[in-house]
């Protein structure tokens, strides 16, 4: 169904998707992007637990990447710059002197075309970034297929192939509050991770892989999110909360659990599968108020969480870090899951 125009003109379109169980996603090609995400509760009364809004002028206007599809390379890269071969490459800048989420026209901003498939509970989109597109390397072919499964999960599938050398890193942007409360603070967040990535005073990784054992990082058994996010700890109060990469206790390219969260009012608990090495978790700290989302509710300070399946951030900077650079002939693989239950 239509959802909107671009000021270019372009049309932007909307994807209901169903499984068995009712469980609804609504899925724009307009960043392939998710716009909305109804799951039960305890009492089986569905409510949607994504932020977003209710039209495509919402999306436009905004860059909180609510519910996007992120690339060519999620998360930040320090000073826009990294070196591949024997070439500088500059990115585009837009957070600071860094490059985050692809840039000023990152995926998050394009028309993705769509291919329906005759299942009612799943779409594919795909896109072309063109080389030099905010200034990396190579033509990049990317496809994504969303698809809610009979076990109540939604399932994204990422594939990728390019023409030259270039860095990728995909994932989704999507906030998440299984409460539908003002804040996040009293879910119950489980992370099936050791060790973090600290950063700097611009929120680029140091270089350090740093164990969470005793620091307000370690959610190795689950705590509420709210319980030490304002502690006296210099990670913390960079980020004004957590806006951290941590290391998945797997290993890479395997499908197993990240993380599980749980909001203990409305009983829905979600947990996180991927193939990624690191998850991102965000605690919304820089929603600030300013956006009026969804049924003209504002989101302020910690409304809503991300869990981004990734890479680490600025890879391409830090060779000890696993590689994000691919090669032509290779396929760009990633599948992130997350499956929803009533408790």
């Amino acid at each position: 169904m239509p959802f909107g125009l671009l000021p270019n003109g372009a049309r932007a379109d909307l994807y209901v998707l169903r499984n068995c169980s009712g469980i609804e996603a609504r899925i724009t090609n307009y960043g392939a992007t998710v716009v909305s995400l109804c799951v039960p509760d305890r009492r089986g009364q569905l409510a949607d637990v994504v932020l977003g809004f209710d039209n495509l002028e919402g999306y436009v206007r905004s860059r909180a990447f609510f519910g996007a599809a992120i690339g060519r390379y999620a998360n930040r890269i320090a000073g826009g710059r990294f070196i591949l071969g024997n070439h500088n490459y500059s990115l585009a800048t837009n957070n600071g002197a860094n490059h985050l989420h692809g840039g000023v026209q990152g995926f998050d901003r394009g028309i993705w075309t769509a291919r329906e498939t005759r299942r009612r509970d799943a779409i594919v989109l795909r896109y072309r970034s063109a080389d030099g597109e905010e200034g990396y390397p190579g033509n990049l072919d990317v496809e994504i297929s969303y698809a809610l499964t009979r076990d109540d999960a939604l399932r994204i599938d990422y594939s990728a192939g390019t023409d030259r050398p270039t860095p990728v890193n995909l994932t989704n942007h999507s906030f998440f509050n299984l409460g539908n409360d003002a804040d996040i603070l009293d879910h119950e967040l489980k992370l099936f991770a050791a060790r973090f990535t600290p950063v700097d005073e611009s929120l680029i990784p140091t270089g350090e892989l740093r164990a969470v054992a005793g620091t307000a990082f370690d959610f190795r058994t689950p705590a509420r999110i709210g319980a030490r996010i304002d502690a006296d700890d210099a990670q913390l109060k960079r980020a004004g909360g957590y806006d951290h990469n941590f290391i998945l206790a797997k290993k890479s390219g395997r499908l197993d659990v990240a993380a599980e969260v749980y909001d203990r009012k409305s009983g829905r608990a979600m947990r996180v599968l991927t193939t990624e090495p690191g998850l991102q978790f965000y605690s919304g700290n820089f929603l600030d108020g300013s956006i009026t989302g969804k049924h003209g509710r504002t989101y302020t300070r910690r409304s809503g969480f991300c869990l981004e399946a990734q890479h680490y951030p600025d890879s391409p900077n830090q060779p000890h870090f696993p590689s994000t650079i691919l090669m032509p002939g290779e396929t760009y693989l990633q599948t992130t899951i997350y499956r929803f239950a009533a408790l």
